[in-house]
């Protein structure tokens, strides 16, 4: 086995299972260290453990793919992976509106975010990097995102787009954490809230409502917070008139994201299928960090399938030209 490829499986596989960043980063690490390296100088041993990025567990599965075999740590993480989550609706799915780079919390460069992207078949992918209240995310400034706006025009090509965006965070009051003028010049805008999730239930009804009615904002962001599982524990679902924000999205044409993140589960299934009877459109999104987490739309997409959404109802089902239609910035 080639042990550049094994050494970035085990990183995705460890990104995919939301594992520790620091695990996957160091595999990925180790990968760039070896990178154009021949077998001959892998075999070199003494030479590898100087390499910076090299470390014992990662020396240890070049080795074992040097030999021919699956590494053994590669063997378990497939096991724990198992096969993706099958679903019919998973082929029909042209892309991913909600992903983050390392500019903001996300662990890798926006370059292997493209690069997995377009080995999972997408069309494109919205590059939707944090707003600046959030810093602990390292949220994007305006200078900042001018300045990623310039590096995501190049990434496009061979029949895969790179669209520009942003998750904005949702304020107090609704209105939206960038200046309006840069929002306009966005290809995608995911609104979310991520601060005061257990405002009472009519301050956060209004502070949703007016998200969805923003003339900018085109994805609905993981509606109630929750979080059901995972390393950050669990948290309950923010309190709101759901009928009335679902009832704003469908008006205003934004799109309810499902969010595949298995941590979040976002909608619940009964407020999904409120959203359907109401005549939301759908997106359903990674929520990537990392570039093994783009495949977690499979989650997503067998959500999607058991709660009945029909794929017309799903905007990433859509060819480019028709999204851009949608969001009203046709290029």
């Amino acid at each position: 086995m080639n042990p550049h490829a094994a050494l970035i499986e085990i990183a995705t596989l460890l990104e995919r299972e939301r594992s520790s960043r620091y695990k996957s980063k160091a595999f990925r690490a180790a990968a760039d260290a070896i990178a154009g390296l021949s077998d001959e100088q892998l075999r070199d041993t003494a030479s590898l453990r100087r390499r910076k990025g090299i470390g014992d567990s990662t020396l240890g599965v070049i080795q074992e793919a040097l030999s021919g075999a699956v590494p053994g740590y590669l063997a378990d993480l497939r096991e724990r992976a198992g096969v993706l989550v099958a679903s019919t609706l998973r082929g029909e799915l042209r892309g991913d509106l909600h992903s983050h780079s390392d500019w903001s919390d996300g662990l890798t460069s926006i370059d292997l975010m493209v690069a997995a992207a377009r080995s999972l078949g997408h069309e494109y992918l919205a590059l939707t990097d944090h707003s600046p209240r959030l810093r602990v995310a390292n949220g994007l400034s305006p200078e900042r995102l001018r300045a990623q706006l310039d590096v995501v025009a190049g990434m496009s090509g061979d029949g895969f787009t790179l669209l520009s965006g942003i998750e904005v965070d949702i304020l107090d009051d609704g209105s939206l954490d960038q200046e309006p003028e840069l929002l306009d010049a966005l290809d995608i805008v995911v609104a979310s809230a991520h601060s005061k999730l257990r405002m009472e239930r009519g301050p956060m009804t209004r502070r949703l409502v007016a998200a969805a009615r923003d003339p900018r904002v085109d994805v609905l962001g993981h509606v109630t917070g929750r979080l059901v599982e995972g390393s950050r524990g669990t948290r309950p679902q923010s309190t709101f008139d759901a009928r009335a924000v679902f009832e704003a999205c469908a008006a205003h044409g934004v799109a309810v994201e499902i969010n595949s993140r298995p941590e979040r589960q976002d909608p619940p299934d009964d407020l999904m299928a409120m959203a359907l009877e109401i005549g939301c459109l759908f997106s359903i999104d990674s929520d990537a960090h990392a570039p093994g987490q783009l495949s977690l739309i499979d989650h997503g997409a067998a959500r999607a399938e058991r709660i009945g959404v029909p794929p017309e109802r799903i905007v990433t089902t859509w060819p480019l030209a028709r999204l851009r239609e949608w969001t009203g910035r046709a290029r």
